[in-house]
């Protein structure tokens, strides 16, 4: 039992360090990923902008038409009053035509404001097209540079992968089914050894009998909370290896 349970450790700190290159990679392809989603949300911010432009360039050309209207009916109310002869007919007159001035210069105001709210929103479309130029040209070397080092880690990926997999050919099928299980349920990690008499894969604390019988070492042992396989080690031996 001691040699498979060798066997088993062996197994698991292989199983971690694979682990460690996916993770490695992971990290590595999530740097293009994060880049990548950089540059789409810039591009979406410059689409967004390029609407906004049109909407208020529509506006403009709206506001600057009734701008031209208002004009128009005060020349027209100007001229018809030398026509008309009643003070009511006249009083009339130059209320259309107080209220057409005032229309003016609203709309006046109005297309000045849409003016410079055009100007923000080309001069922000153009910021994030020169930040997206240059995003893209960074995405494109890291992206030779991440695909470099991926291929480097799967390199040594694929001997570790073959060490594991020699390994594994050693072990009972039952056990490494078992193990198998445990791996995939507790997150990769299906042996831990037990420190005065803590595992240290939940830190839960054994009974002292099971902790005497995983110290001897003669039979395969469980935690009884987490179910992760145990072996012995003392706890000056751990310090020294985390050192």
């Amino acid at each position: 039992m001691k040699e498979e349970m060798l066997k088993l450790i062996n197994l698991q700190e292989i199983d971690s360090e694979i682990s460690g290159f996916d993770a490695d990679i992971a990290s590595k392809q999530q740097v293009i990923a994060d880049r990548e989603k950089s540059i789409q949300d810039k591009q979406a911010a410059i689409s967004a902008c390029q609407k906004k432009t049109e909407s208020l360039e529509q506006l403009q050309r709206d506001t600057n038409a009734e701008h031209e209207d208002a004009g128009t009916r005060i020349k027209e109310r100007q001229n018809k009053m030398m026509q008309v002869q009643t003070s009511r007919e006249h009083q009339a007159l130059l209320k259309e035509i107080e209220e057409n001035k005032k229309l003016l210069k609203n709309t006046e105001e109005k297309a000045l404001q849409i003016m410079e709210e055009i100007e923000q929103v080309k001069a922000e479309a153009e910021e994030l097209e020169n930040l997206c130029s240059g995003e893209q040209e960074l995405l494109a070397e890291e992206t030779e540079q991440v695909n470099k080092e991926i291929k480097k880690i799967d390199t040594t990926r694929k001997k570790v992968v073959s060490k594991r997999e020699a390994l594994a050919e050693e072990l009972q099928g039952s056990m490494l089914k078992r193990y198998n299980k445990l791996l995939i349920k507790r997150d990769g990690i299906a042996v831990v050894p037990i420190i005065e008499a803590v595992c240290q894969g939940c830190f839960m604390a054994v009974p002292p009998q099971q902790f005497n019988e995983i110290r001897k070492g003669e039979k395969l042992h469980v935690c009884p909370n987490c179910q992760r396989v145990l072996y012995f080690k003392e706890k000056q031996e751990e310090e020294a290896v985390a050192k």
